[in-house]
């Protein structure tokens, strides 16, 4: 083997090991960049309230909610929450400037109970998607 054949293989070697290196950097944070910000599956209801929006989502047997801020930018108390029957909430709530959640839970065929705050507005919904 020639020394042209054998540059020519050490620098695909050093070309897939570079490229190999890089994805190991990308992917972890891509992965983490590609946190859910927003909720899987079809909308299936909206409840606008005087200081923000509850919005539910299904997929499947998961239910998931996230609320929304009307005005994003200001820090301010919210909460996101969902509450299969016979089951415990699954919340998100702290201070945030534009969101909170997503929230999922499995409900099967059960009925859910979604709650959402932004500051001092509230929307609170029975027992619904049964």
């Amino acid at each position: 083997m020639d020394r042209g054949g054998i540059r020519r293989r050490l620098a695909v070697g050093l070309a897939l090991l570079t490229a190999s290196g890089v994805l190991a950097v990308a992917v972890p944070a891509q992965a983490h960049a590609a946190a859910p910000t927003r909720c899987e599956g079809r909308k299936v209801k909206t409840y606008p309230f005087s200081t923000g929006t509850l919005y539910v989502y299904k997929r499947g047997g998961h239910v998931c909610v996230i609320t929304l801020s009307k005005r994003p930018g200001r820090e301010q108390w919210m909460k996101a929450s969902v509450q299969a029957y016979r089951a415990r909430a699954v919340t998100d709530e702290g201070k945030s400037t534009r969101r909170a959640g997503p929230v999922t839970v499995h409900a099967g065929q059960r009925c859910v109970w979604v709650k959402g705050r932004v500051g001092r507005g509230s929307v609170s919904k029975g027992w619904i998607l049964c």
